[in-house]
């Protein structure tokens, strides 16, 4: 069933949402590439929820469907990616069933807008930085080109950017990595949208540059009243940044939960990977934790649960049968046999157990 083929009609319903209401619900969603003549098959059956004021981390290695899954709500999967199953709704309107441009115009950038990982690919070398902000209004806004300007320079001013006035006619090779990332960010949020997807945008900075990064966008979010999406494979950036996380592996969502459940009382052995390989678990002399094995190809049909091949805890079931997501709390769900009533009872690993010491001690959470 191919849903992003069928032309809808657009009604968004406008109405205010209190915090905590949903505002995107994706269920289901499959997304296949067809490459030189084969099929990848990128989402089996994802699914979130994002609400209203919060920000919700999706996270996991490379290639485990992050920013296919956030692509697909901004209607921006490469030409040979389809959504053959499931729905995403926002506000009234099912996202998987929009084909037509003109029809994501009226989402992408004035209602949900995105941040990219490198500002470098994200900007047009060849124009100044205030222009490219000001096209955005003008598409998006409908102002005129004094309104415009004036815009772009407030959107200049609001993440950072001293001196918007000279700013404004620079290029972006005269912006270090740090600057240009902040004109990336105001370009998203120039038109005001409730939604801003951050497709690991501290990736190509240092550590000082990143702290800045994610502190602006917290700011941004509480002055803006921003739900935020926020993808990133770095565990310590969701421990500053998250109120719910969502664990993706082999085009699945395996684990959901608010921040503390996944750090306190995770259940998926791959949420306990991938926290076991958090760098300041390290002892001196000794090898960093790394997850064995490789992820399964996912041009072949996966039988039973994808991480088995690679997990320590796993059971017979794994290999023969997918688990269904358990619910651990109405906040919190896991996609392992390790929940069903009858599976033996496993406790996470013991460098698991000092992280959480570990993150009590230094983020007091």
């Amino acid at each position: 069933m191919k849903t992003n083929n069928t032309n809808i009609k657009m009604k968004l319903d406008t109405s205010p949402k209190n915090y905590g209401d949903i505002l995107i619900e994706a269920k289901d969603v499959e997304v296949i590439f067809n490459l030189r003549g084969k099929k990848l098959k990128a989402l089996r059956g994802a699914g979130l929820v994002l609400r209203s004021g919060e920000t919700l981390t999706i996270v996991g290695e490379s290639g485990s469907g992050k920013s296919v899954l956030s692509k697909t709500l901004i209607g921006m999967l490469d030409k040979n990616g389809t959504i053959t199953n499931g729905s995403i709704l926002y506000r009234g309107v099912d996202l998987a069933r929009i084909s037509r441009e003109e029809d994501w115009l009226t989402i992408r950038g004035k209602r949900i807008a995105m941040i990219f990982q490198d500002p470098m690919t994200a900007l047009n070398p060849l124009k100044k930085i205030g222009e490219q902000i000001r096209e955005v209004i003008v598409m998006h806004c409908g102002l005129d080109a004094r309104a415009s300007r004036t815009a772009a320079l407030e959107m200049l001013e609001k993440v950072g950017i001293t001196d918007p006035e000279r700013r404004y006619e620079q290029y972006p090779h005269e912006f270090s990595g740090g600057m240009r990332q902040r004109v990336v960010i105001a370009t998203a949020i120039a038109c005001n949208p409730e939604i801003l997807i951050c497709d690991e945008p501290t990736t190509a900075l240092d550590v000082t540059i990143q702290a800045q990064i994610l502190e602006l966008i917290k700011k941004l979010q509480k002055d803006m009243g921003l739900s935020v999406l926020f993808i990133t494979h770095d565990l310590g950036v969701v421990a500053k940044m998250a109120d719910k996380i969502a664990v993706m592996y082999a085009g699945q969502v395996v684990e959901e939960g608010s921040v503390e459940e996944i750090f306190y009382d995770s259940r998926h052995p791959y949420t306990w990977a991938l926290l076991a390989s958090l760098p300041q678990l390290g002892v001196k002399g000794k090898e960093l934790f790394a997850i064995k094995g490789t992820p399964p190809s996912l041009f072949k049909e996966i039988q039973g649960d994808a991480f088995a091949p690679r997990n320590p805890y796993a059971l017979q079931v794994d290999f023969y049968h997918e688990p269904p997501l358990f619910e651990i709390s109405p906040t919190h769900r896991a996609r392992t046999w390790l929940l069903d009533a009858n599976a033996p009872k496993v406790e996470p690993p013991e460098i698991v157990v000092k992280l959480r010491e570990h993150l009590k001690k230094t983020t007091g959470r």
